[in-house]
């Protein structure tokens, strides 16, 4: 595979990283090229990378023959989406007109319903891409939508559970958590945390379909793996809402963010005051920028800051429903301790966990293995080679078996074997 990663943050950085570090394992990337509008950053992200295969070019992300003319330059059949979700249709157009695959980490954007925001839907995430299904089938190459951790790596857990360990599925309910101290509320991109975090949170039912509801609505405790214990939990929106019922068989799909109380205050504080807009235009050094444009460029960049945090992050999808005519609930995740990321990767947990995804992907896409045509999640592909892959590339991932009627049994067959003749 001849790849290019556009964007060379905190994701585009990781992917780089994690490429290198397999070492023969990724052999199949034979040309990393890795492009920024901040060319300077794209040199670094190289020199670290330090090996024939990476590259650094000048991109910009906005201009659809820029893209194209790089993917002509070097013979790109690939293309990962590694900046934010505003210039996913630029790219993704620019990808199909030029033959290349693609992936992004985050589907295109949603327009709120203008007159009940927080009841029901409008334009969803990612109907931009899935209308264009049939030309990316027709054209006979792939584009992977929401395939970073959450949704990514999520939606394959789901995609394994309904597989191997469920009979029928009840509720799917992605929840994400974590006990990071210190470096500031931003570990991940400012633009993409406030977009999740301030619009209406959706949710899906079957027979009532996509839904709305109010900014952090329901609130629950959710106990999470690896030391972070109980968190509060609230309704953001998120791709895997959307993705998973497309193709799972469920009955209803949420996704709660473990969102600090005061950070939940500071966004809605910053958007009381406008400070979040995008529509507007301001002067700033004699250049009109969004006043959302201005807080990013005044807050510390999370990529930096967030090189001080100590924590682990968890990532995963807890899934009810029956097996063997009982009910059970697994909750299926992956952890990562934000300091060991940055020893190894140079980039916090967030983003390194963003980043695995879609390298496994882009292995299976390359070999073969996921070989649709078309514009699918994640959750549309057989689960098992990437969940394989996962720990191979530093990843692993775990399964708690939740109290339930199943676990029960479990537990019981388990212990009368103990004492069998």
């Amino acid at each position: 595979m001849k790849l290019l990663i556009i964007g060379a943050g905190g994701v585009g950085t990781s992917a780089a990283m994690i490429l290198k570090l397999a070492g023969k394992e990724a052999a199949w990337a034979e040309k990393v090229i890795l492009a920024d509008y901040d060319f300077s950053r794209a040199k670094k992200v190289a020199a670290l990378c330090a090996g024939p295969r990476f590259a650094a070019e000048w991109i910009d992300a906005r201009d659809g023959e820029t893209i194209g003319a790089l993917i002509r330059k070097h013979g790109i059949n690939f293309v990962m989406n590694a900046v934010d979700p505003g210039f996913n249709k630029t790219i993704f157009d620019t990808c199909l007109e030029n033959g290349a695959g693609y992936l992004d980490c985050a589907l295109s954007a949603s327009v709120p319903d203008p007159e009940k925001p927080f009841e029901r839907v409008n334009v969803k995430l990612g109907d931009y891409q899935f209308a264009r299904h049939e030309a990316w089938k027709e054209a006979g190459i792939t584009a992977i939508v929401g395939s970073g951790v959450e949704p990514g790596m999520s939606d394959v857990f789901v995609r394994f559970a309904s597989d191997r360990l469920f009979d029928t599925i009840d509720e799917v309910n992605i929840r994400d958590g974590d006990n990071y101290t210190g470096g500031g509320f931003f570990g991940f991109s400012v633009i993409t945390t406030i977009e999740e975090c301030l619009s209406p949170p959706i949710v899906w039912e079957k027979g009532r379909g996509w839904f709305t509801t109010e900014r952090f609505s329901e609130p629950e405790i959710f106990s999470f793996p690896g030391g972070i214990g109980n968190r509060e939990v609230v309704n953001v929106e998120h791709e895997e809402v959307v993705l998973v019922p497309r193709v799972i068989d469920c009955n209803r799909v949420t996704f709660k963010y473990g969102l600090p109380q005061e950070f939940r205050k500071l966004l809605l504080n910053l958007e009381s005051v406008h400070l979040t807009d995008n529509n507007i235009k301001i002067i700033v050094g004699g250049e009109p920028v969004s006043p959302r444009e201005f807080l990013v460029k005044v807050l510390p960049s999370p990529v930096e800051s967030s090189g001080a945090m100590t924590g682990r992050g968890c990532a995963g999808a807890w899934i009810t429903g029956d097996k063997d005519g009982k009910r059970r609930s697994v909750y299926i995740y992956q952890l990562a301790d934000n300091q060991e990321c940055v020893k190894k990767y140079t980039t916090n947990s967030v983003v390194a966990q963003t980043a695995v995804g879609p390298v496994i992907m882009m292995e299976l896409i390359d070999k073969g293995i996921w070989n649709l045509k078309g514009v699918y999640g994640p959750e549309s592909f057989d689960p098992g080679p990437f969940m394989e892959r996962l720990e191979k590339y530093g990843f692993p991932a775990g399964m708690r078996e939740m109290d339930s009627e199943y676990a029960e049994a479990q537990d019981r067959r388990y212990l009368s074997s103990m004492f069998r003749a």
